[in-house]
């Protein structure tokens, strides 16, 4: 096609091409479908095939001119992209499609292109490795958390207290003042889940018993409509339940993990957060690496690639409808800082041979299967099966690419 392609905006890693396709061309596309449809179509008293083209160019020039444009602007576009000889980041989009009789077909095309990223410089960067010390009361607090795991609630006869677990029938009056009939609500006294005044009603109460009188609402609360509202509420206490945690002795410690003792569990756990807190060390080095990597070596990135990532966040943390514009306001940035961390480990996995070999691949698993004492290949079969080979090759290939780094550069 003898087309007409103006660059009309280059930003980055976008371009806005304007894209004119001659007049001739277009009556060409149009004659074509006029074809097309004159073959089939059924018009009272003709054959099929044999209805006259200006009636067919009547009877169907909604669809004849929609065929031509998309027809025409899919020609257009294989061009085109071909033409500009660019690795597209994202399929592109068209705009302002102009087409009237006798004219050219017009449209602008919005092309992403992949970046091209060099990184020359990755190298003579000096970062500080920050460990996180491993403190008496780090470990308390963990073995305090497996207990709570581990608690039972038991029934109590009288008034509950904060941190009682209680089953209540609740209602509030509605701006007639009528309380209609209540709902049911399981709720732990203290944690914020009623407001402070339906709290303190709820604690006058024991089990059985029921209590009505007007409650304020606080200043703060979610719903403008209803701040600093008094309206009356009726409870009924159903039933009341206390937490008790299980003795902290050798019997616990042998429900744990088989430990002798509850200091062999406190060793455990212990060395369990030492290599956590090595793990996060080892991330922030990482990150700081990245970070000094990005500043040296400015570079852009597409914005569908970034929408991607932020999409895949907004899936994993299933995130509701309502919380969701907030919730890319707040990542997004996050979201482009990894799809660029992405990039320099994919650069230099490629230009320094970094990337994971298929030994590599069957090494881990080996590893894996001694770890977890089951067969290599039964373990190899369900990774494949669960689509996990490729996290593993990413894996590896990370560690591989982040091992060259720190060779190259300097942690304090």
């Amino acid at each position: 096609m003898n087309l007409q392609v103006t660059e009309k905006k280059t930003d980055g890693v976008e371009r806005l091409l304007q894209v004119e396709v001659p007049a001739d061309m277009v009556r060409q596309a149009e004659e074509k479908a006029v074809r097309r449809y004159a073959s089939s179509a059924r018009l009272p008293g003709f054959r099929p095939g044999k209805a006259p083209p200006a009636m067919i160019r009547q009877r169907f020039a909604a669809a004849i001119r929609q065929e031509t444009v998309e027809s025409l602007i899919q020609e257009a576009y294989k061009q085109v992209v071909g033409d500009q000889e660019v690795k597209l980041a994202a399929q592109p989009h068209v705009h302002d499609v102009k087409f009237a009789e006798g004219e050219p077909l017009t449209f602008e095309l919005h092309l992403e292109v992949q970046p091209d990223v060099q990184l020359p410089r990755t190298q003579g960067f000096r970062v500080t490795r920050t460990l996180r010390p491993v403190t008496d009361d780090a470990v308390q607090e963990q073995i305090d958390s497996m207990r709570e795991q581990r608690a039972t609630w038991s029934p109590i006869e009288g008034k509950p207290a904060e941190q009682d677990m209680v089953t209540v029938m609740l209602a509030s009056a509605d701006d007639a003042g009528v309380i209609p009939e209540g709902k049911e609500y399981r709720l732990i006294l203290g944690g914020g889940q009623a407001i402070p005044g339906i709290e303190e009603l709820i604690m006058t109460l024991a089990p059985g018993e029921t209590a009505e009188r007007p409650v304020k609402w606080p200043d703060d609360f979610p719903d403008e409509a209803q701040r600093s509202k008094t309206k009356p509420v009726r409870v009924t206490l159903a039933d009341a339940k206390r937490k008790a945690l299980p003795v902290l002795d050798e019997a616990f410690a042998r429900e744990i993990g088989e430990f002798d003792t509850v200091d062999a569990l406190r060793t455990a756990v212990r060395d369990d957060l030492a290599a956590e807190a090595t793990r996060e060390a080892e991330a922030d080095v990482r990150q700081k690496l990245v970070d000094e990597i990005i500043g040296a070596n400015p570079f852009d990135v597409p914005p569908s690639w970034v929408n991607q990532m932020v999409n895949a966040y907004l899936e994993a943390y299933q995130v509701p409808e309502a919380e969701r514009e907030t919730f890319v306001a707040r990542f997004r940035a996050m979201a482009e800082r990894q799809v660029r961390r992405d990039l320099i480990v994919d650069t230099l996995a490629e230009r320094e041979k970094l990337a994971a070999t298929e030994g590599d691949i069957d090494d881990r698993i080996t590893e894996l299967a001694s770890r977890r004492g089951v067969d290599v290949g039964q373990l190899y079969a369900s990774l494949q099966k669960a689509g996990r080979l490729k996290e593993i090759e990413r894996s590896l290939t990370e560690e591989k690419v982040f091992t060259w780094l720190l060779n190259q550069n300097t942690v304090e």
